[in-house]
Order: structure tokens, then C-alpha cells, then sequence
């Protein structure tokens, strides 16, 4: 086949040194690494630790997994291979990581995860890590033999995670979105909120039968000035039915409590809130109506909240509000009513006795 004429070659090599960088920024890890094979100028460009920003550790060979997903014990040692060499890359390569993701049980110390997490924080620079995306909790392929797994316990794998974002808190400041199980002990939100810079945040259930505390919930949302998006998981044991929760933001423009479950709010400071996603769950519990009206009568109506505590409020449960909605005795349109059916708790909106 005959060359091409001059004219036609891409001059990727007179471009300047940041527009190579941008090009490459593009690719995917594997083919930066190809890319490094074909000259010693690629080379030395893909060492600029500007292309290496990301630890994905839930990116692996092979068909995606999936929660629980179990594997032979062949696979497992592959898959763990796989892990720490890929480590030693994003160290050798100085990684300047923007973003890690990851799926490892801390607790489990045959394994050493939280080790192998802690070596690649202080091998890197990750003092500009951005993204925080992290289930702490299970281990993203597990293998068939899991007789290690009793010796591990929820204490075990808080204190796990405590340490791992004690050191996150010094190593890397610069945190801005976040996505984890939390367990809402004192320790973990006073050490969350070490992350003044945070803007979007979502926390999952860590364990069912583990309640928050309402005065957790309020001292985390307070503390953080300049958060924008909050998710939350909470899931209310039976045993603290009747407990209500309030929240206070100057900043927070977004919350979905959907994935909740028996959440109920009492109070609203969120001058910024502009959508609010929530549904009430069915509990199924049967409770005589005098019970159920004892309880119920603590918790005021989600329309009164939303009135007195987020006058900005445009989207509930992707239904857009009147313009007059806040107007004290205006339904609207009456949408703002359909929607509170399906998500306030009160006596109201709520008349049932199956919980």
C-alpha cells in the first residue's frame, strides 16, 4: 500500500505538549499503555501523571460483576492478581488521582484490602482526589469458600473504615462527591464533616438494625457549607417508630430520600432547596387505629414543613410545583396533593393500618 501523501499525516507531534496530554486524556488505561509501546516520546508522555486520575478498582477482565456475586477460587486469585498489580501501576505510574472507586470489606485483613488502599494513598498524589466512591462493606467477587467471612463483625469493619477516612481526611482534602454506606456514629460524622469542600454526598444504609440518631443527621448537614446534593438511605428500625428528623442547609439544593424507609421530617431549614425526591414505605406492620393515631399524631404534615422550611421548592418527586404553591390555603393545581399521598406520613395522607 503506498504512503500517504504528507498532507494527509496528522502532525500529532508538533502539537503542543498539553494538547497531546488532552488527546491521550481520552483513552482508556489499556490503550494508554499501548500507546507507551510505540515510541520513547508516547512514553514519556504517558508517565505524566495527568493521564493517570482515576483508580477504578470495580473496573475488571472479563464480564462486570455484580453485589455477591460469588466465583471459584480460581477466579478469585486471577481477580486478586489483577487488583494489586494494578495498583503497582498507578504507582509506578505517580498517579495524580482525581477519582477512586473501589469495593473491598476493610475487615478483611486476610486479604488486606484497606493495606493494599492505604500503600496506593501514600504512593500517589492524591491531594487533589475529587471523587470518593466506596463500598466498604463486601468484597466486589468473593470466593466460594467463605469460612473467613464469620470471623469478620460490623465492629470490625467500622473501625476499618474510621481509620481509612481518618488517613483520607489528611491525604486528601480536596473531596468534593462522595458515595458510601455510612454507619452515623459520632466518630464517622465528625470526621465526614472534616470534608468542608464536599458538594454532592450520598450515603447508604450501613446495617438495618442500626438506627441515626436525629441530632447526626442535623450536625452533618449543618456543618458542610457548601454542599449542593444530598442522598440519603436511612432505614428507621421499628423499634424508633414515631421518631421525626429535621434538617438544616443554607446550601443544599437537592435531596432525595427515596431509597429511605419510615424517614419522617419534622422541620425544614433549607432556604436553597429547589428538589426534593421522597416516598413512604410500606412497612408491613399491622397496628390498631389507636396506636396508629397515637404515633402519627407526633409528626406534622409534609406540606407544612415544605412551607415554613423550603420556600424555593420548584420539583417534588418530579412533578413541577405552582409558582403560588408556598401561599398559605393554595393547593395549586392540585398535583402538590397527589404528590403528598404517596410521601407524607401524616394522619392526612396516610390511612392505613398496615405500616
Amino acid at each position: 500500500m503506498p504512503a500517504p501523501p504528507p498532507e494527509d499525516i496528522f502532525p500529532f507531534e508538533r502539537l503542543p505538549a498539553e494538547c497531546r496530554l488532552h488527546v491521550l486524556s481520552f483513552l482508556d488505561e489499556e490503550d494508554k499503555c499501548r500507546c507507551a509501546l510505540v515510541c520513547l516520546s508516547w512514553s514519556r508522555l504517558v508517565r505524566s501523571r495527568r493521564l493517570w486520575r482515576e483508580a477504578d478498582y470495580r473496573r475488571r477482565p472479563g464480564p462486570p460483576a455484580r453485589r455477591g456475586l460469588l466465583v471459584s477460587g480460581g477466579e478469585f486469585r486471577r481477580w486478586r492478581t489483577w487488583v494489586r498489580r494494578y495498583t503497582r501501576h498507578l504507582v509506578w505510574r505517580r498517579a495524580g488521582l482525581r477519582r477512586l472507586r473501589a469495593s473491598f470489606d476493610l475487615a478483611d485483613r486476610r486479604h488486606g484490602w484497606a493495606a493494599l488502599l492505604g500503600r496506593l494513598l501514600d504512593s500517589v498524589h492524591c491531594r487533589d482526589l475529587r471523587v470518593l466512591d466506596l463500598d466498604w462493606t463486601f468484597t466486589l467477587l468473593e470466593p466460594l469458600d467463605l469460612s473467613h467471612q464469620d470471623r469478620i463483625t460490623k465492629v470490625d469493619q467500622v473501625s476499618s473504615f474510621q481509620a481509612l477516612l481518618s488517613r483520607l481526611t489528611r491525604t486528601c482534602p480536596r473531596i468534593s462527591q462522595v458515595v458510601l454506606p455510612f454507619d452515623w456514629s459520632v466518630r464517622s460524622v465528625s470526621l465526614l464533616t472534616r470534608f468542608q469542600r464536599l458538594r454532592v454526598l450520598e450515603l447508604r444504609s450501613f446495617w438495618v438494625f442500626r438506627g441515626v440518631a436525629p441530632a447526626a443527621l442535623q450536625t452533618l448537614a449543618a456543618a458542610l457549607p457548601d454542599l449542593r446534593s444530598l442522598t440519603l438511605q436511612v432505614l428507621v428500625p421499628l423499634g424508633s417508630l414515631g421518631v421525626t428528623y429535621s434538617l438544616e442547609s443554607r446550601s443544599l439544593e437537592f435531596l432525595d430520600v427515596s431509597p429511605s424507609r419510615g424517614l419522617v421530617w419534622s422541620r425544614f431549614r433549607l432556604p436553597a432547596l429547589l428538589e426534593l425526591r421522597a416516598r413512604r414505605a410500606v412497612r408491613g406492620v399491622t397496628l390498631d387505629r389507636r396506636a396508629r393515631l397515637r404515633i402519627q399524631s407526633r409528626w406534622p404534615c409534609l406540606d407544612r414543613v415544605l412551607r415554613d422550611g423550603a420556600p424555593r421548592l420548584q420539583v417534588l418527586n418530579g412533578e413541577r410545583l405552582s409558582p403560588t404553591w408556598g401561599d398559605r390555603g393554595d393547593q395549586g393545581d392540585g398535583r402538590l396533593g397527589a404528590v403528598l399521598d404517596q410521601c407524607c406520613y401524616c394522619p392526612d395522607h396516610l390511612d392505613s393500618w398496615l405500616w
